[in-house]
């Protein structure tokens, strides 16, 4: 089996150490001693820290939303509505490894004053999960589907900084009675 490229190890180092203890808690330094290259083949494949959490974001955009609609999409075939969304939260919340959403951290780290790619990775981020939501809304026939993913995103958005600051088996309950309310229009 091929050895992972200079890259995808220092990818997937700072995947790992950015997640779990963030941005500004992550160091270069750090991310070279624990993929093993040296500082100089980092800088070459990105050019700076930025550049770097740039591409986790890129990446975790494309992992989180391909898992999460498959998760979504496999529940809503066996006939669940938009509580599947909770269902399927609770399912990520129950990992070992979460830590909340990378793209809020990222903004709450960040702020303004940093690099403005990653707010605008958060911006596109929540844009696509909210257009997701709308199509799911449409799929399952409810009325003013736009309304309604902007306040299914509203409960997930609560929901997921909720798991991460204080878990616990009730906030998926009330994920999902949220969202059936908002499924019927209440």
């Amino acid at each position: 089996m091929a050895q992972p490229s200079a890259r995808d190890r220092i990818l997937d180092t700072a995947k790992r150490l950015f997640y779990r203890d963030g941005f500004r808690a992550t160091g270069i330094d750090r991310i070279v001693a624990e993929s093993g290259v040296a500082k100089m083949s980092l800088y070459r494949h990105f050019p700076s820290k930025d550049d770097l959490i740039a591409a986790f974001l890129d990446w975790r955009h494309e992992h989180w939303t391909s898992w999460f609609t498959a998760a979504v999409d496999a529940r809503l075939a066996r006939g669940e509505g938009l509580a599947a969304v909770a269902d399927a939260l609770g399912e990520w919340f129950a990992q070992g490894d979460f830590r909340g959403c990378a793209f809020i951290n990222a903004v709450a780290e960040t702020g303004a004053t940093d690099d403005p790619r990653h707010r605008g990775q958060a911006v596109r981020h929540k844009r696509e999960l909210e257009r997701y939501l709308g199509g799911v809304a449409a799929r399952l026939g409810l009325a003013a589907p736009d309304q309604v993913a902007e306040e299914a995103l509203l409960c997930v958005e609560g929901m997921i900084v909720r798991a991460q600051m204080d878990p616990g088996p009730g906030i998926v309950d009330a994920g999902r009675r949220l969202l059936a309310r908002i499924e019927r229009g209440a």
